[in-house]
C-alpha cells in the first residue's frame, strides 16, 4: 500500500523546495505538495504524514489517516487543535533558529545604542549631528524563556560584554546568565533589564504573561524585543505603555494578527520596529535534515526527536 506524505506551506514555490530535499526510506512512500487549501483537499484525506507550516484547520480536519505531523517551525500552537487527534504525534523544529534570532536581537539592540536611525536621518538631511553612542557592553539583557533559542541569545550577548539574566519556569538556566528568576518573579527580572527578549512558546501558561504590571516594572529606557508570539504580550497594555513613553520602545516580530493590519496603531509609533515574522526564518536546507532523521525514526519505530508535549503546549 502506498504511504503518503503531504508537504504543505502557503509560501509560493517553497513546497517543492521542501519536497525535493526529502529522502524517502522506501518506494512505498509518495510525496504530494500543496500550497493552498484547495490543492491539499485530496492529498490530505490520504496522508499518513504531514510536513508543513501553518496548515489550515480544515486541512487538519480532513486528514483522518494522519499519524505524524512534522512542523516547520519552533511553535506548534496552530497544531494543538481539536482537529488533530490525540493519537497523532507532533514534532517541532529545534536547534536551528537560535543563531538567526541571536543576530536579530543583537542587531536591533545595537540599532538603539548606536543611534543608527538618527544618523541615517541626518545623512538624508545632509546634516552633521554628532551623538555619542551608548556602549552595549555593560547593558543588562533579560531573556524570558531559556530553551535552545534563549540560551543561544544569552551566549551571544555575553560574548559582547552584556550582563545577562533570565527567566524560566524552573529558575534554572545556562551559565551565561548570571541569575535566573522563576516566572513568578518576572517583574523583578524586568526591572533590572535594559533590553528584554521574549523567546518562550505560546501556551495557556504564557498567553498574556506580559501585561500592564510587567511593562510598568521595566525601566522607562528599556526596550522590549518580542521574538516569541504576539499573544504573550497583552496588546492593549503595550499600546498604553508606548503611548505614555513608559518604556523606551519595542521591536516586534510577532503579533496577535499576522500580517499586521494596515490600520493597526502599532505602525504609527516612532519607538516601535515592526518586522514580518522573519527573526527565525524557516529554510528548506536547514529543516530537511530534521525531517529526514525523524522520517527514518518513524519508519523504524524509534522515538521521534523534538516530540511535542501536548500538556505543556511545546
Amino acid at each position: 500500500m502506498t504511504r503518503r506524505i503531504l508537504v504543505y506551506t502557503p509560501d509560493p514555490g517553497e513546497g517543492r523546495a521542501y519536497a525535493d530535499l526529502i529522502r524517502l526510506p522506501s518506494r512505498a512512500f509518495t510525496v504530494h505538495v500543496a500550497e493552498t487549501p484547495e490543492q491539499a483537499v485530496g492529498p490530505a484525506a490520504e496522508a499518513e504524514i504531514l510536513y508543513g507550516w501553518r496548515p489550515p484547520r480544515g486541512l487538519l480536519g480532513a486528514a483522518k489517516r494522519l499519524r505524524w505531523i512534522q512542523g516547520m517551525g519552533a511553535g506548534v500552537e496552530q497544531l494543538l487543535v481539536p482537529e488533530v487527534a490525540p493519537t497523532v504525534r507532533i514534532t517541532r523544529v529545534a536547534g536551528i533558529f537560535g543563531p538567526w534570532m541571536a543576530e536579530y536581537a543583537i542587531a536591533w539592540a545595537l540599532w538603539t545604542t548606536q543611534h543608527i536611525d538618527d544618523f541615517r536621518g541626518s545623512q538624508r538631511e545632509r546634516r552633521w549631528a554628532p551623538v555619542n553612542p551608548i556602549p552595549l557592553r555593560g547593558q543588562t539583557l533579560c531573556v524570558v524563556g531559556l530553551g535552545d533559542i534563549g540560551r543561544t541569545i544569552a551566549t551571544s550577548a555575553r560574548a559582547l560584554g552584556m550582563r545577562v539574566i533570565g527567566v524560566s519556569r524552573s529558575g534554572r538556566g545556562p551559565r551565561e546568565a548570571e541569575r535566573v528568576y522563576k516566572t513568578g518573579a518576572l517583574r523583578k527580572a524586568l526591572a533590572r533589564a535594559d533590553f528584554v527578549v521574549l523567546t518562550l512558546p505560546l501556551s495557556l501558561a504564557t498567553r498574556g504573561l506580559v501585561g500592564a504590571a510587567e511593562l510598568s516594572a521595566m525601566k522607562p529606557s528599556a526596550w522590549l524585543i518580542n521574538l516569541a508570539r504576539g499573544p504573550i504580550v497583552q496588546e492593549a497594555a503595550l499600546l498604553d505603555a508606548l503611548r505614555g513613553r513608559r518604556i523606551g520602545g519595542a521591536v516586534l516580530d510577532v503579533f496577535d494578527t499576522e500580517p499586521l493590519p494596515v490600520e493597526h496603531p502599532l505602525w504609527g509609533f516612532d519607538n516601535v520596529v515592526i518586522t514580518p515574522h522573519i527573526s527565525g526564518p524557516s529554510t528548506p536546507p536547514e529543516i530537511a535534515p530534521i525531517f529526514n532523521d525523524n522520517l527514518r525514526r518513524y519508519v523504524a519505530g524509534r522515538p521521534l526527536r523534538y516530540l511535542v508535549d501536548r500538556a505543556r503546549g511545546y
